[in-house]
C-alpha cells in the first residue's frame, strides 16, 4: 500500500471514531493514560494543524506555538473536520510527499513524516475507540502496512517515550494485535 492510500484510509478510521463521540464521553479515559478522549482528539488536530506547514517547507520557529494548548474550542468536532481536511489537502499537492520536512527531531524526508502521521492516526483510531467503547477493529490492509513499515524502526525509538515498550504477543496473533502490541498497547 502506497502512503497517501494508507494515509487516507488511517485518517477515514479516526474520523469515523470522532463522529461516534458522545456527548458525555469527552472525559472518557483512552489507553493513553495521560489523555481522556477529548485530550486525545486535541493531539490528533493539533498534529494536523501542523502539516500543511510542515509540508509547506516552515521550520518550527515559523509555526511556533500557535497550535499549543486547547486546538478543539467549542466545537470539537468541527475543530477536527477542519484541520483533517487542510491537512488532507496539504498531503493532495502535487509532490508533497517528495520534499522534506522540518520536525522536532530535525529534518526528515516528507514521506517518513507522512507515514509517521499515518500510525499516529491508525493507533489512535484504537485509542479512540476503546475510550468511546467503539468498535476497534481497524482496516486489516491499512494495519499490515503500518506495521509493515514500523515493525524494524520501533527498536531504536526504545525509551524515547514515543510508545511503552512492546508487550510479549503469540505468534498466531492477528496483525493488529501485533501492531498494538509492538506499540506498547494493552486491551
Amino acid at each position: 500500500m502506497q502512503l497517501l492510500d494508507a494515509h487516507r484510509r488511517a485518517m477515514a478510521e479516526f474520523d469515523n471514531r470522532v463522529g461516534h463521540i458522545g456527548d458525555d464521553q469527552w472525559d472518557s479515559p483512552t489507553p493513553c493514560a495521560q489523555w481522556c478522549v477529548r485530550d486525545l482528539l486535541n493531539h490528533l488536530v493539533s498534529e494536523q494543524l501542523w502539516a500543511p506547514w510542515l509540508l509547506d517547507g516552515a521550520i518550527l520557529d515559523e509555526v511556533g506555538d500557535r497550535f499549543d494548548g486547547d486546538v478543539l474550542g467549542t466545537e470539537p468536532v468541527g475543530a477536527w473536520r477542519e484541520a483533517a481536511a487542510a491537512a488532507r489537502r496539504a498531503w493532495d499537492e502535487p509532490g508533497a510527499t517528495s520534499g522534506e520536512v522540518n520536525v522536532t527531531g530535525g529534518v526528515i524526508p516528507a514521506e517518513d513524516y507522512g507515514w509517521q502521521m499515518t500510525l499516529d492516526l491508525a493507533v489512535h483510531a484504537w485509542d479512540l475507540a476503546r475510550g468511546i467503547g467503539d468498535d476497534d477493529r481497524l482496516d486489516p490492509a491499512l494495519v499490515a502496512a503500518v506495521r509493515t513499515v514500523f515493525a524494524p524502526q520501533i527498536p531504536a525509538w526504545e525509551g524515547m517515550g514515543i510508545f511503552a515498550p512492546p508487550r510479549p504477543v503469540a505468534a498466531d496473533a492477528d496483525e493488529q494485535t501485533k501492531l498494538l502490541a509492538l506499540l506498547g498497547r494493552s486491551w
